[in-house]
């Protein structure tokens, strides 16, 4: 409880996030801007699904020291579908190495949950000269088929039927995500669905977006990270399982592997003190061998 008054009283006094776009590949993409300009920048990545708005609750938290930024993914929230329905994590990658370029961004920590992390593993391993540094949340290389039908399956049935009302929907999320604030899904209940034509509320997402989520193997990008990375896991889900964290302890000897107790799928928003207490300490061992996070072209 304690916890929830402290992020609640500093959600006034932190900085508000704004909302921007860039384009890139063809598609309008949606972030939203914490932060200066001047400070390294710090870019967040959803998992399948969700939109931007879901780090409303840890964002603020990191705007004192980098320039963060949290990204709808195309697809998703208010970012352009893509016309030929290509979603997969190599499709989401080019946007984010675009946007990169685009705004000139350099020395970048990368943090993305569920599918967002495997965008960032893939970024890192294509672009060691951009990464700083990665935190991957609970999610590896790895996508097995029983997780990539059982998804796809959920995403479907959810699509077709919709919910009465925001507040149905709501409810739905509290009942399945029982360890996770009313302070965290509210803003992904809100910001996250918009009103159908017969009146139903729907996720605001390419029902497209399934198609993309197939097996899947990144080895070959993670096996070129070189920048400091740390997998934080939930300590009640079998995404990332020990075989699959053993290799990434043999495949990158700088990588970092901490378990929340408790926690599933989504480690910050069922645990944030403790998200954010290994996330601080990840990225206060790293500050001072980050050079500067302007390009020269700025």
């Amino acid at each position: 409880m304690f916890l929830w008054l402290t992020l609640l009283v500093a959600a006034f006094q932190a900085p508000q996030a704004e909302d921007r776009f860039v384009t890139v590949n063809g598609l309008r993409i949606h972030y939203l801007d914490w932060g200066s300009t001047e400070k390294q920048p710090l870019i967040m990545l959803h998992g399948i699904g969700r939109v931007a708005h879901t780090f409303d609750h840890i964002a603020p938290h990191f705007a004192s020291n980098y320039h963060v930024m949290a990204v709808d993914m195309r697809g998703h929230g208010d970012s352009d579908w893509d016309p030929k329905g290509q979603y997969l994590v190599e499709d989401y990658e080019k946007d984010i190495e675009g946007m990169a370029e685009q705004l000139h961004l350099r020395n970048i920590v990368i943090w993305g949950n569920s599918t967002g992390g495997r965008v960032a593993q893939v970024f890192a391993g294509l672009h060691p000269e951009l990464a700083a540094a990665v935190i991957a949340e609970d999610v590896g290389p790895e996508r097995p088929a029983e997780v990539a039908n059982s998804v796809t399956s959920r995403l479907q049935q959810e699509d077709e039927r919709g919910w009465a009302s925001e507040d149905e929907l709501f409810a739905e999320l509290r009942r399945v995500n029982a360890r996770t604030s009313y302070d965290v899904l509210r803003p992904y209940a809100h910001y996250g669905s918009k009103g159908r034509a017969d009146g139903r509320i729907i996720w605001k997402r390419d029902p497209a977006i399934g198609n993309g989520f197939v097996p899947t193997e990144l080895w070959r990008f993670v096996r070129e990270i070189k920048s400091p990375i740390i997998y934080i896991l939930g300590g009640s889900s079998t995404i990332v399982p020990a075989p699959a964290q053993e290799q990434l302890k043999k495949t990158l000897p700088q990588v970092q592997i901490e378990t929340i107790p408790g926690a599933g799928h989504y480690p910050s928003e069922e645990n944030t003190q403790e998200f954010l207490t290994i996330a601080d300490r990840f990225l206060s061992g790293i500050a001072r061998r980050t050079p500067e996070s302007r390009s020269p072209r700025d």
